[in-house]
């Protein structure tokens, strides 16, 4: 399904957006991610797909690649770490810590007593356990019953404390949340609700860093975007609103044109459209995109999102799955890529709207279209990705080194 935002705004980026994300908040917190080891030193590729775009009917299509991001395999190593960051600086004004240092560890002794929560789907708790790990304080985290046991060792690898609970994200939202102030413990959430909005925002502006990067390995300008549509995938909209926030301020009026994209039945930004406020999905919320399968939207990203988001749409699991098996395919032109579940949903949203020429035409998409999709993550859960592409992750990235040696001859 596909719905037009009619509340969307093609003007300058609003001064009360700015203040709660900003271009100069996003390049000071991509400063500080620079000194954590756990993140790349490089900005992570952007692959262009000419084969792909040919066979969609568009005239160029890019995907930035986020897998190779961190060995944490995802987007989500930029939002956790600099919330964390921006907490202890918060706590602790008058130890005057060194934002370089403290993301590098080397203020452990004084946050021992420290202990930070939250829920997740996976790979925002892992990036927060992986942050909390180096830093050197504590973290629990929250795991709903949809959560695989994959993706609890992966968390607890990091030296996480986990607890369990039967229902559904939103549940462990609520949990975690309750056992915060229980305990006198800090809750850094991907996600804001009622009186908490701090943390959340400063995960978001680490998502900046994204889209600084594809500003500079496009050679946009301010006057250009070097792409007319961007398909952002959905969730709470954290994502969307971190990347698409950084190029409304630089590009103003001539923003490109955002879509999201989320599951059908976690379609939580889609009811938002609709509504014209932070709503509810109305589905199961259960995903293979568990990245994605979040029942409510982010109402401090839905601040931004309502009027820079120009089309919301959702797309079934196993749209998901082809989406997947056509980037791992790869071809002669096109690079064989592993992108996960939600990783692909972008890519996803782009072939369903191509495959239907009124929802194409809805979307504005045609010949002359430049569009950009962003794979948000890897092969996070080793086995779902095996079971959807058919092959192993290492596998693809054996064909995709072979592929690189050619293309260098």
């Amino acid at each position: 399904m596909l719905i037009a935002n009619e509340r969307a705004s093609h003007t300058d980026y609003p001064n009360e957006l700015k203040a709660i994300l900003n271009v100069e908040a996003a390049e000071q917190s991509r400063a500080w991610l620079k000194n954590w080891a756990l993140l790349g030193s490089s900005a992570t590729p952007l692959w262009d797909l000419p084969d792909a775009a040919a066979r969609l009917g568009v005239a160029r299509l890019c995907i930035k690649d986020e897998s190779v991001r961190s060995p944490l395999g995802s987007f989500k190593a930029l939002g956790a770490p600099i919330a964390l960051v921006r907490l202890i600086l918060r706590l602790w004004p008058e130890h005057n810590l060194d934002p370089k240092s403290l993301i590098e560890g080397r203020y452990k002794s004084v946050l021992t007593n420290l202990v930070v929560i939250s829920a997740t789907d996976g790979n925002h708790g892992k990036a927060l356990a992986a942050a909390a790990q180096t830093l050197g304080c504590n973290c629990v985290i929250v795991l709903h019953a949809n959560v695989s046991a994959e993706r609890e060792r992966a968390i607890a690898a990091y030296d996480a404390q986990i607890i369990r609970i039967k229902g559904n994200y939103d549940e462990s939202v609520e949990e975690a949340a309750r056992l915060a102030k229980d305990n006198g413990w800090h809750v850094v959430s991907d996600t804001s609700y009622e009186g908490y909005e701090a943390i959340p925002r400063d995960v978001m502006q680490g998502y900046g860093a994204i889209a600084a990067e594809i500003v500079e390995q496009s050679e946009s300008h301010a006057d250009e975007c070097a792409f007319t549509h961007i398909f952002l995938q959905g969730g709470v909209g954290g994502l969307a609103a971190g990347v698409a926030s950084y190029l409304w301020e630089i590009h103003g009026s001539k923003r490109p044109r955002f879509v999201v994209v989320e599951p059908q039945q976690a379609d939580c930004l889609y009811q938002s459209a609709r509504a014209g406020r932070p709503a509810k999905a109305t589905g199961s919320v259960d995903s293979i995109m568990a990245g994605l399968a979040c029942g409510e939207a982010s109402p401090l990203a839905w601040k931004i999102l309502e009027s820079c988001v120009d089309d919301f749409m959702t797309i079934s699991d196993k749209d998901a799955i082809a989406a997947m098996r056509r980037l791992a395919a790869g071809t002669g032109a096109d690079v064989p890529l592993v992108a996960g579940e939600s990783g692909a949903a972008g890519y996803a949203g782009l072939e369903v709207l191509m495959q239907d020429s009124q929802l194409a035409r809805a979307a504005g998409l045609n010949k002359d279209s430049r569009v950009l999709v962003i794979s948000t993550e890897g092969a996070t859960a080793p086995s779902v990705y095996l079971e959807c592409v058919g092959e192993t992750a290492g596998s693809v990235l054996s064909r995709q080194a072979q592929w690189l040696e050619a293309a260098v001859r």
